[in-house]
């Protein structure tokens, strides 16, 4: 075997899942990758509209779309640690 690892990317969410989390790798002009993460509000004309945590709507054409899953809610925040001294 060489030392060689191939990701294998697939696409497994459909416009069905609006309203879901999900995780969406795109391809950038640049031959770059860039991820997306957050809750997918709308996927017409060809377009998907995903919500960032930070508020920011994403607008990302699905023929950019290299790899996108469905993944779990954000867990809720950690409450922090009470010493006592």
């Amino acid at each position: 075997m060489s030392g060689r690892f191939a990701a294998r990317l697939v696409v497994s969410i459909t416009a069905a899942d609006v309203g879901q989390r999900i995780s969406l790798r795109r391809r950038l002009p640049t031959g770059e990758y860039s991820d997306v993460v957050g809750v997918l509000e709308s996927w017409s004309d060809g377009t998907l509209q995903v919500r960032r945590r930070t508020g920011e709507l994403v607008e990302v054409p699905e023929g950019i779309m290299v790899a996108a899953k469905v993944v779990p809610p954000t867990p809720p925040p950690r409450r922090r640690r009470r010493t006592d001294d």
